[in-house]
């Protein structure tokens, strides 16, 4: 196949990802849009619905380390078109709620599971075995597809549900899921070798390759160990992981599911607010393809540090907006959040994939996106709950943003580093 093909392969996968994320991710996203809608409908407690994003998340975790697995054994295709159904039905099935279980099981469990099995989890699987040298920079490019769907369907979105109706949205946006996204996944392949390629597009293993790859590891008896599950999870480095993935998720799910309606709560009009959520992900497209492509020169530790820091700026700039909602705040909290913060999406799987790099990578990362899922199902609970209980977000806020600086710690602690070097760092 790749006889016939003017490019490696490896791009094409890289295109499939970008419209994949595109779509997918932003239709678990727009729950945010949906979160105020829906309140106003049935005039629920904030922490209950919030509580539908957080239950579907909590669900999907369940589904990771299986999803993981499956990549592993049966390749992604069969994975991400099952994600495609599940996800299709769970918007279609919303239409017809009533009662507050009925969105648990639809906008919660169907969409959060569906959603999981087509997004960061299984794609952050997928992607370091076709790429080493340009790992960082493809699931850059890759991963910027979110911001593409964010600035082109949220706000999109936000019309639909002010003209139609948040049940008619749901019905919108799963004809597009259903129409793209399954025939398009049908070209994925599970790795080069399959297309007798070789990862970054090399077309047989040379000397040079060799050489780079023994200079690339700086662990030689870590790098040599046949990293099965078991094996990873009895190791610190796991841990320090699993609680970094937790405490970043927390935080941005906390400010991804309630930015809408505190902005809107400020003052910001109701459409202003969809546009700023959009926005966090359109400028994160620079900052995932910039920071992805440094994280192969400079190192995975450092560009996750700047994606924490991001969301630390990102919720500061936020509870500075309750004194007035000014411009300049509501700009660098977009700008923190989106360029920054966003950025780390780059690193979620060669941080792993260099530490336990090895044929059961799958169920080790999918394993370890059940933390960082957890994390992202308490986040929106937690901050609606607390909310509820204050009256308004900044304690919220203040812990998401500690939750945020605590992670950057705990990957500096895992220290890919001190197992592999990315191309940048290795000996001339």
């Amino acid at each position: 196949m790749n006889a016939r093909l003017p490019v490696f392969y490896g791009w094409i996968i890289v295109g499939i990802v970008f419209v994949t994320m595109a779509i997918g991710v932003n239709a678990r996203t727009s729950f945010s849009l949906l979160f105020p809608p829906i309140l106003e409908e049935f005039g629920w407690d904030r922490a209950i619905v919030a509580g539908i994003f957080s239950f579907g998340f909590f669900a999907s975790a369940l589904v990771s380390p299986f999803s993981g697995r499956m990549v592993d054994r049966r390749g992604p295709r069969l994975v991400i078109e099952i994600g495609v159904v599940i996800l299709v039905a769970g918007l279609c099935l919303a239409t017809l709620a009533r009662e507050v279980w009925q969105l648990y099981a639809t906008l919660g469990l169907l969409v959060g599971v569906g959603g999981n099995l087509l997004g960061y989890s299984v794609q952050s699987v997928i992607l370091p075995a076709w790429f080493a040298r340009k790992r960082g920079l493809a699931i850059g490019i890759a991963f910027s597809g979110v911001g593409i769907g964010s600035i082109v369907l949220l706000p999109w979105l936000q019309a639909v549900i002010a003209r139609d109706g948040w049940r008619f949205a749901c019905l919108a946006l799963a004809l597009i899921i259903a129409i793209v996204l399954f025939p398009l996944n049908l070209l994925l392949r599970r790795r080069p070798q399959d297309l007798g390629l070789y990862p970054d597009g090399d077309a047989a293993p040379h000397e040079t390759g060799r050489r780079a790859t023994a200079n690339n590891i700086v662990d030689i008896a870590w790098a040599s160990t046949d990293w099965t599950l078991a094996r990873a999870a009895r190791t610190a480095r796991f841990w320090w992981i699993a609680l970094g993935y937790f405490s970043i998720l927390y935080a941005w799910y906390a400010v991804q599911v309630h930015q809408t309606k505190y902005l809107t709560e400020i003052g910001v009009s109701p459409m202003q607010a969809a546009w700023a959520l959009g926005l966090v992900s359109l400028v994160g497209i620079p900052g995932q393809i910039v920071f992805g492509h440094v994280s192969d020169r400079i190192g995975r530790e450092w560009c996750w540090a700047i994606g924490c820091l991001g969301f630390v700026i990102c919720f500061a700039a936020l509870i500075a907006l309750r004194a007035g909602a000014s411009p300049v705040l509501l700009y660098t909290m977009v700008i923190a959040q989106g360029f920054l913060g966003y950025s780390m999406t780059s690193v979620f799987g060669p941080i792993v994939a260099e530490i336990f790099e090895g044929p059961h990578f799958g169920a080790i990362f999918g394993t370890l996106m059940v933390f960082a899922i957890g994390g992202g199902a308490v986040g929106p609970w937690v901050t609606g709950l607390l909310h509820d209980h204050t009256g308004n977000y900044d304690l919220a806020f203040w812990i998401a943003l500690g939750f945020s600086a605590l992670s950057a710690i705990t990957i500096f602690i895992a220290a890919p580093r001190k197992v592999r070097l990315v191309a940048g760092r290795m000996p001339k």
